[in-house]
């Protein structure tokens, strides 16, 4: 799946929720010709309420979430914060959606952690109902049902549909990181939204899958990018952030990111990782993330080595790089060298 021109995003994780500062960054961004900002949620801030706050001091950013939670909202809620927002802001979503892990789902949401792959095709068949708002919505599966007909239903539950704009064409990304999340995204989804991306490796991960891919879809990696002149500092600002996915998001027997990097052929460093920081020793467990992952992971160093690193990267089926940077004073030097 070979790629076209490939555009650049904005990540907004990080960054303060003042909303002054928040506009701010967002109108820099569309001025340096950032095609889109991406915002995210775990279980603090909401993934759209700043994206509603943007879409009021911006004009052609696209705004996407990378990623909100389905377990946070039933594809109905989903459907009416997309509808709304689409409204807003002249139809500039990109939702990208993910199942999150265990330890958030049912630590925060309080809900059960459903098997992710039978879970979102049925969220994705709700909502595309939902969102083209062209008839009521009626859904019968294993997880999700609409009208609800639980043992513990009413029975006055009926169909409903949406009197908003309907907006059917709106992208649906999905965050996928296991081989058959990532198969069923290619299936049912307009994109995947992945994390820890190789530009060097993905075959091993995401080739299989990726080739089955549609003309049009969408690959959307979040890319961690540190500019600066000594390479060794910005690769010790970005340590911290792979430590903590490959060691802590998740439990020992339980982590995609771990499983992905070892996918990738750093099973031994990812074990490492793992036993560090679940050990209670973070400190150590960042130390142990090599340079060579932080290298093939992030866009590190110097600007001029940063330039050189982006070819690498428009090389695979990328279609939109998701910057995440340690500081929003590099997104300038970034965009001057896209």
């Amino acid at each position: 799946m070979p790629s076209t021109e490939i555009s650049l995003g904005l990540s907004l994780t990080g960054l303060p929720r003042e909303g002054r500062l928040l506009a701010s960054v967002a109108q820099r961004a569309e001025q340096l010709g950032y095609d889109s900002v991406w915002s995210a949620e775990a279980w603090g801030a909401d993934a759209f309420t700043p994206l509603a706050y943007i879409a009021a001091v911006t004009s052609r950013l696209r705004l996407g979430t990378a990623i909100a939670q389905m377990a946070a909202r039933t594809p109905a809620a989903t459907a009416m914060t997309v509808l709304t927002l689409q409204q807003l802001s002249g139809g500039r979503v990109l939702l990208g959606l993910g199942a999150s892990g265990p330890q958030v789902v049912e630590g925060w949401h309080g809900v059960p952690f459903r098997p992710p792959v039978r879970m979102t095709r049925e969220y994705l068949a709700i909502l595309r109902k939902a969102l083209a708002a062209s008839e009521r919505v009626e859904f019968a599966g294993s997880i999700y049902s609409v009208p609800y007909t639980g043992p513990d239903a009413t029975g006055q539950g009926r169909p409903l549909r949406s009197p908003l704009p309907g907006a059917p064409d709106t992208p649906i990304l999905v965050a996928a990181l296991g081989p058959k999340n990532v198969a069923m995204a290619v299936e049912e989804a307009d994109g995947l939204l992945p994390y820890l991306w190789s530009p060097t490796r993905w075959q091993q991960a995401w080739g299989e899958a990726l080739a089955k891919a549609p003309e049009g879809f969408q690959v959307a990696p979040t890319v961690f990018v540190c500019i600066g002149d000594d390479i060794d500092a910005c690769r010790d600002q970005i340590r911290p952030r792979i430590a903590l996915h490959i060691g802590g998001m998740g439990s020992r027997t339980k982590n995609f990111y771990a499983a992905l990097v070892s996918r990738y052929g750093y099973a031994e460093q990812a074990r490492r990782i793992q036993d560090l920081f679940l050990g209670g020793d973070r400190a150590a467990a960042c130390a142990a993330v090599p340079d060579e992952l932080v290298d093939d992971l992030a866009l590190v160093g110097p600007l001029p080595r940063v330039a050189d690193q982006l070819a690498a990267w428009r090389e695979g089926p990328i279609t939109t790089l998701i910057a995440e940077p340690t500081d929003p004073a590099m997104m300038e030097p970034l965009a001057s060298v896209w």
